[in-house]
């Protein structure tokens, strides 16, 4: 896999995540659970929020893991 391919997967799934986050947090703030006859779309929003955010952490961690690769190869040409 490119260098810049690995970058590029990540920024991706960190947008991605980011966006599924504010869905989830939309549909969480929005929801009203004591009147609401269906409380299980809260509860699923809720662990889709925390796949997102596992989501957000992996991929800032495979760019993090990049920049350092970036950096060692730029170490050893200079």
């Amino acid at each position: 896999m490119q260098i810049t391919s690995a970058m590029s997967n990540a920024l991706q799934g960190i947008q991605k995540g980011l966006t599924a986050i504010d869905k989830n947090a939309a549909q969480i703030a929005s929801a009203d659970n004591f009147n609401s006859e269906n409380p299980v779309n809260s509860a699923q929003a809720l662990v889709e929020l925390q796949n997102n955010r596992t989501q957000v952490e992996v991929s800032a961690k495979v760019l993090k893991s990049v920049d350092e690769a970036i950096g060692s190869l730029l170490d050893v040409v200079a």
